[in-house]
């Protein structure tokens, strides 16, 4: 039933809704559905460009719950139409996120190999053997 009710939402928002405020990529990612099938929390996915338009969206949704549901009782053969909750999902935001900063972190601490052998020795600096050890120290 959880599978009717993410492709029935999904297809509710992506092709039936007219709202000028839905914008941005919007997926349902999981849809909880209580025992006595009466009551189905539904997360949602959405990216878009800033945080303001997200919620905007998602404001949208709500305002629509009514439509969604309606639409998912025709797609329903059950005895109860379960009552619709949205929630917003961020996990994929956070996991975007998190693989964001460690790319980040990464590139801060990765050095290309090739330049490490074509550093300018300083003055101090001793040349080196192949054991670590300097050159003039020889056995």
């Amino acid at each position: 039933m959880a599978r009717v009710i993410r492709e029935s939402v999904s297809d509710t928002i992506a092709n039936r809704l007219n709202d000028p405020r839905i914008q941005g990529l919007v997926s349902v990612t999981e849809v909880d559905i209580s025992p006595d099938l009466k009551n189905a929390d539904v997360g949602l996915s959405i990216m878009s460009t800033d945080e303001t338009q997200q919620k905007l969206t998602f404001t949208a949704i709500q305002h629509a719950a009514r439509h969604i549901q309606t639409r998912l009782g025709k797609c329903l053969t059950s005895k109860f139409c379960p009552k619709l909750q949205f929630h917003l999902d961020t996990k994929l935001q956070k996991t975007l996120e998190t693989l964001r900063l460690i790319d980040a972190a990464a590139k801060e601490y990765t050095q290309p190999e090739d330049n490490l052998d074509d550093e300018p020795m300083d003055e101090d600096d001793e040349p080196m053997d192949e054991d670590g050890k300097p050159m003039d120290e020889q056995d």
